[in-house]
């Protein structure tokens, strides 16, 4: 399975992006997803996550009520809407998930990342 973002870009803040990651490829199942962020000079950290249904959602604290995740399983594709952009969300977004095989291997699987940068 390889996962591919789009959707990032440079916006003034207060502004919104939308990203979105797709799977492709065959495997069993496709389990959880998310996005993670990594800024320069800093780690790579949790954004936000939902589980394979959909049903349940996690966010950081800093992007609740700004951020939102969904998914749309038939197309094997998560989405991370952002509004009310500001310059610390500025970094590269990346989208994970977490991939059962054909031989019940769970593997946790990468996209390559997706610049965003937040304007001041």
């Amino acid at each position: 399975v390889q996962l591919v973002e789009s959707g990032g870009g440079l916006v003034q803040a207060g502004g919104s992006l939308r990203l979105s990651c797709a799977a492709s490829g065959f495997t069993f199942r496709i389990d959880a997803m998310g996005w993670y962020r990594q800024a320069p000079g800093k780690e790579r950290e949790l954004v936000a996550d939902i589980t394979t249904g959909g049903g349940s959602a996690n966010y950081a604290d800093d992007v609740k009520g700004r951020f939102t995740i969904s998914r749309d399983n038939a197309k094997s594709t998560v989405y991370l809407q952002m509004n009310s952009l500001k310059p610390e969300d500025t970094a590269v977004y990346y989208c994970q998930a977490v991939v059962t095989t054909f031989s019940r291997q769970v593997n946790d699987v990468w996209g390559q990342g997706t610049q965003v940068t937040v304007s001041s």
